[in-house]
């Protein structure tokens, strides 16, 4: 009896630690969503053209004109129309 509920105590915390809900100060949506940035700098063509908007033009484009100081950039060097900027901005990166 004393074994099987120790099984499950240690089950449960397993799940609740993988879950994210056993560490505190950390948001899993948080840590999910600044892992899935993708670094206009270093992402290649293919990882480019899985944000909404970017086809092979704009991937190429994009590719071309590195290295970007700010993701702004993308706009003021025309590399991109500001519909297509608006539908990525939150998903890219530029890391220097």
């Amino acid at each position: 009896m004393k074994f099987a509920r120790t099984v499950v105590l240690l089950s449960l915390s397993l799940i609740l630690v993988t879950a994210g809900f056993a560490v505190p100060g950390r948001n899993p949506d948080t840590a999910t969503a600044a892992a899935a940035l993708i670094d206009i700098n270093r992402a290649s063509a293919i990882e480019l053209k899985t944000l909404p908007g970017i086809q092979d033009a704009y991937a190429a484009a994009i590719v071309k004109n590195r290295p970007y100081k700010n993701k702004a950039q993308l706009l003021s060097k025309q590399i991109i129309p500001e519909a297509a900027y608006g539908k990525i901005k939150n998903k890219i990166i530029a890391k220097q």
